[in-house]
């Protein structure tokens, strides 16, 4: 069913907007959508025009945001590039599915074939799968996307900064510098086609994955398809092709999201042509917040405390815009809790697909993409970083922080793709945050609220009762998962 709103905006803020809302119901269109999620890497929350962004334009996630919904309380699976990829795609928290932190090319694991991703749960429903961009979750062919159930794959396998390429474009010899690294490969399907070994080749990525899923659409337009394009944007080394370098006000960063939301544009307009815009979920959201100690090549928080990496709002919370013409009602910003863990199970909702027999953590947030926010789904976010570090707990409005170290972004940071230091912290006592008040999290209010402690506490012996927590020596629960190992493949 279409639903048409009839809103009143109360309030208008850069976390966001609270609307009241009157729902009209009408017919939409049937009919199995297709689903195409664009998914940045190191991109902040602020780095998008409608969450606050300044220095360039985004008018076409701009666009994506006025004609379906917007939220403001949505949170990678956690707060780095291999294990936020793997919650997005298995529906799991990382550290159930033994991965946590990024993986690098001397590891020899990656994503266990046991798990069940979108893709293969698509692709069980007939549909044509795809995945152009970065992958992050094992480079040896047994972990690769078309063994993963995606019917192409063209790509880097990990981050864009695992090659042997110095700051001043020079290869660095073996043992000393980059050095340790190796090329970096771009791959098509199993085999790799080239090695990027120059600024020159990372400078073509965006655009290169962005023509390879306009030609996937343009194949596919016929049937039910799963697109997905995982930017190796803005993640350092920056790269921006010439048809966008020097365009923003900010520098290069922006000119890399102008890129990037260019590559949006042609996705939508691909749809367009092909007229099935009106039958496409579109999904666009970020693996984790923003790189902060490279300066000027690095994303902005929106406010937000600290970045990538780090346990608090700034290295968690992320932009995430859905547009789903006739369903997702237009121009409404959604502040209900939600995380890329939730994506598996609500698709599966959507196109009728079968979820696993194991465990998942996901939950379907269909009715909020519908436009109901007077449901919530979601009332619980466990914060896991590092191997398996519970770091803090969500419940509501609420959040409690647990005693743990950082890495802090509180000093000089680099410029011109050089990274700046960072400063251990350390949280000593628990400490207590109002998300509705306080999303900087600069007023710790545990000694105001005794009972609201006490609850999110029972909610953290939940998460360690289940997946363990490293802080307080719990290794694993007895509800995680091996990581896939490295075995011979014919």
């Amino acid at each position: 069913m279409k639903r048409v709103f009839i809103c009143s905006i109360a309030a208008f803020l850069l976390i966001g907007f609270s609307t009241s809302c009157t729902f009209v119901e009408t017919k939409s269109k049937s009919g199995t959508p297709n689903i195409v999620i664009i998914f940045t890497d190191d991109q902040g929350y602020g780095d998008v025009g409608c969450y606050g962004a300044t220095g360039y334009t985004t008018p076409n996630l701009d666009m994506l945001a006025s004609q379906g919904i917007r939220f403001t309380n949505h949170y990678s699976a956690q707060p780095v590039c291999s294990a936020s990829r793997a919650g997005l795609l298995t529906g799991c928290y990382p550290n159930r599915i033994g991965i946590s932190g990024a993986l690098f090319p001397h590891h020899e694991v990656g994503l266990n074939p046991e798990e069940l991703t979108i893709a293969e749960m698509l692709k069980a429903k007939g549909y044509a799968t795809a995945i152009y961009g970065k992958w992050h979750l094992g480079h040896h062919k047994m972990f690769l996307p078309l063994q993963h159930g995606f019917d192409e794959y063209v790509g880097v396998p990990y981050s864009n900064d695992m090659w042997p390429v110095n700051l001043q474009g020079e290869k660095d010899p073996p043992g000393t510098g980059r050095g340790h690294y190796p090329p970096l490969p771009l791959i098509e399907g199993n085999e790799t086609i080239e090695e990027i070994d120059s600024y020159a080749g990372q400078d073509k990525l965006t655009t290169l994955f962005t023509e390879k899923a306009v030609d996937f659409i343009n194949r596919n337009a016929k049937n039910p398809f799963f697109l997905y394009v995982p930017h190796s944007m803005p993640h350092v080394p920056l790269g921006v092709s010439d048809k966008f370098r020097g365009k923003s006000e900010q520098g290069m960063y922006g000119d890399v999201m102008m890129e990037i939301d260019w590559s949006v544009g042609e996705i939508v307009n691909a749809l367009k042509d092909n007229g099935i815009e009106d039958n496409t979920v579109i999904i666009f959201t970020t693996d984790n917040g923003p790189w902060l100690n490279y300066g000027n090549h690095a994303g902005s928080s929106g406010g937000l405390r600290e970045g990538k990496t780090t346990s608090w709002e700034g290295g968690q919370r992320v932009p995430f815009i859905i547009r789903w013409p006739g369903t997702a009602p237009e121009g409404l910003v959604c502040n209900r809790l939600s995380s890329t863990i939730d994506l598996l199970p609500t698709i599966a909702e959507i196109v009728d697909g079968e979820l696993p027999a194991h465990e998942i953590d996901g939950l379907s947030i269909l009715d909020l993409w519908k436009g109901d926010f007077k449901k919530s789904p979601r009332e619980e976010l466990y914060y896991y970083f590092g191997t398996n570090n519970l770091n803090a707990v969500r419940q509501g409005n609420w959040k409690l922080v647990y005693p743990h170290t950082w890495q802090s972004y509180h000093a000089d940071p680099g410029n011109d793709g050089r990274g700046g230091p960072r400063i251990p912290m350390k949280v000593d006592s628990l400490e207590l945050y109002n998300m509705m008040r306080d999303p900087g999290e600069e007023y710790n209010v545990v000694n105001m609220y005794p009972e609201i402690v006490e609850e999110l506490l029972q909610v953290g012996q939940k998460a360690r009762a289940e997946l363990g927590d490293l802080n307080v020596g719990i290794e694993s629960g007895p509800g995680t998962r091996e990581i896939g190992k490295l075995k011979e493949t014919k």
